[in-house]
């Protein structure tokens, strides 16, 4: 009987043994992701590094070649609209993207005369709204962001709202556990 009851006891004693250890890694990797966030001068270098690389150096050539000058320019354009997230009359000219792009879907429109990649993460109930546009239809768009990079001649909006015709067609859903 003493026999039984030490098998059963010896197992018990490891299995609780790895539930703490398991226990004790999980709090420190938890401690460790949490820092501080860079100061003023820590980012400066940080930045001063990544414009010695091959990258920084073709992207500095890039933002003061005509095309990157230009596609600057585009965003500064509606940064206002950008940052206080108001409506922007665009016109769609192209319903595909820029060829090689992997923005995934999205549709090219005019924005007060400049052209920009508007880029969506629909869910699949959003898609067949989104894709019964057509080139000349006019929309308004709403969006949190803009962006750009090197590989594209136009500055690239993340559409948060899309409206036609006084209809929603698209409404970025929130984010799962964020922000």
């Amino acid at each position: 009987m003493k026999k039984v009851i030490y098998a059963l006891f010896l197992p018990l004693v490891v299995v609780s043994g790895f539930v703490f250890a398991n226990r004790e890694i999980k709090n420190d990797t938890s401690e460790k992701s949490t820092s501080k966030p860079f100061s003023a001068a820590e980012r400066e270098a940080a930045v001063k590094k990544w414009e010695a690389t091959p990258g920084g150096i073709m992207y500095k050539k890039w933002k003061a070649s005509p095309d990157g000058k230009k596609v600057l320019a585009g965003a500064a354009k509606i940064r206002k609209h950008i940052s206080a997230f108001t409506d922007m009359e665009a016109v769609v000219t192209s319903l595909s993207l820029p060829p090689g792009s992997r923005l995934g879907f999205g549709v090219m429109a005019r924005i007060d005369g400049v052209d920009y990649i508007v880029k969506f993460e629909p869910e699949k109930s959003q898609l067949e709204q989104l894709q019964s546009l057509k080139v000349n239809d006019k929309i308004i768009i709403r969006s949190h962001t803009v962006s750009h990079a090197p590989k594209y001649s136009y500055p690239i909006v993340s559409g948060d709202y899309v409206e036609r015709d006084g209809k929603i067609i698209f409404k970025r859903a929130p984010r799962n556990g964020g922000c």
